[in-house]
């Protein structure tokens, strides 16, 4: 079984091969790949050693010393924190060797065409059809909120193949090529005035067979585990102490000492002390996923890390007073990627607001933990067993 002594000497023959200060960036993601370091529990020859997933962090340590380059996991969170779990857990070994080592390295950006004008909370109840033709699939419909669709190559889908089943049983699961020419992609602006989000039109979209994960009809199930996934790489990511939100608000505190007073001071201290225990939680939630695949208690991270974004960023704007309200790059631009920390408080503010939206609703979650984790009966659903063609919509 491989140990931290193991993983540290393949770790120094990476880095003797391939010189960071020397070689190509894409180069050296690409050999760590190969050397089985870039995620050390997935399995060998699909860039991992099956090693527990708690020693990453010994490798990570190593090639942070050695000023090696790491894989923009921001631009490509989609990809590494949605779609390879998923292709892993589902995929064919074709679509393994195909997908993992360029969504890794980022060669490949990933979105996720999930949520639906009529379908963002109730998911299962999306419209988007797949009909069979030979050897493919022909995919019509929309989807909506789609982060990062406008870099996207890849896309992680699910659409209707069976509409006289149930809503949960009629689904399946493929990955679609967004570069294929019935893909319409448009903006979304959003309050901050950006448009990270897009809507997304499938008009006849050609998906062969090949790309489907997972059987017909069981996409529902597949989904869960991308959502999942989601959850926790939405709410459980790796922060240090005053990561994240609490950070410049606390960096205003110390070095405004006019903008202070005692109710913001008080406000102040109790949600540094909440942002600490989520941060510890999620440690905690990492630790068990070295066992197995997320549970539910990624639902309740997430929960907490919407609630704390938009408590702490109100608070900073509360501190800040006038100056609070602004931010300088308000414009109609087009990121691949979010940056909270990055940005003036006004930016934060606003942006926060779509935290208890994105990666399943505030209130989808809040069902999710009293039925999954507290034990409490679930809420009475009069569609469960109607074939989804006969829903009122």
């Amino acid at each position: 079984m491989t140990d931290a002594a193991e993983l540290r000497r393949r770790t120094a023959e990476l880095l003797a091969a391939n010189p960071p200060a020397t070689t190509d960036r894409l180069d050296f993601l690409k050999a760590r790949f190969d050397a089985g370091l870039a995620w050390v529990h997935y399995p060998e020859g699909l860039g991992g050693l099956a090693a527990p997933r708690s020693l990453q962090a010994v490798v990570d340590t190593e090639l942070e010393a050695a000023g090696a380059p790491d894989n923009d996991p921001r631009r490509i969170g989609i990809g590494l924190g949605m779609a390879a779990p998923t292709i892993l857990g589902y995929g064919t070994d074709e679509q393994k060797r195909r997908f993992l080592r360029p969504l890794w390295v980022g060669e490949e950006v990933w979105c996720q065409l999930f949520s639906e004008p009529g379908a963002g909370s109730d998911l299962a109840a999306l419209g988007t059809r797949a009909v069979r033709e030979g050897d493919d699939w022909i995919v019509n419909g929309q989807k909506v909120w789609t982060s990062s669709a406008h870099v996207a190559r890849w896309a992680i889908l699910i659409a209707r193949t069976d509409p006289d089943r149930p809503k949960h049983r009629g689904i399946t699961y493929f990955v679609c090529d967004m570069t294929d020419p019935g893909v319409d992609v448009r903006p979304l602006r959003q309050i901050t005035g950006e448009a990270e989000f897009n809507e997304v039109f499938l008009t006849d979209v050609r998906i062969p067979d090949a790309h489907r994960l997972g059987e017909v009809g069981d996409g529902w199930r597949v989904a869960q585990t991308t959502l999942m996934n989601e959850r926790v790489s939405i709410g459980g990511m790796r922060i240090p102490r005053e990561g994240g939100m609490i950070g410049p608000v606390s960096k205003t505190w110390r070095e405004r000492p006019e903008l202070r007073t005692a109710d913001l001071h008080q406000r102040l201290l109790t949600l540094w002390v909440d942002a600490e225990v989520a941060r510890l939680t999620g440690e905690r939630l990492r630790q068990q996923m070295v066992a197995g695949q997320p549970g539910p208690e990624g639902s309740g991270m997430k929960l907490a890390f919407a609630r704390l974004n938009q408590e702490i960023s109100g608070l900073e704007v509360e501190l800040r007073g006038e100056e609070g309200l602004l931010y300088d790059d308000w414009t109609m631009r087009r990121p691949e990627l979010v940056d909270f920390t990055g940005r003036d408080a006004g930016y934060r503010y606003l942006r926060s607001k779509g935290n208890s939206i994105e990666g399943g609703t505030s209130e989808v979650l809040l069902n999710i933990v009293a039925e999954r984790v507290l034990g409490l009966p679930s809420e009475p659903r009069t569609d469960k067993d109607v074939a989804w063609k006969d829903l009122a919509r």
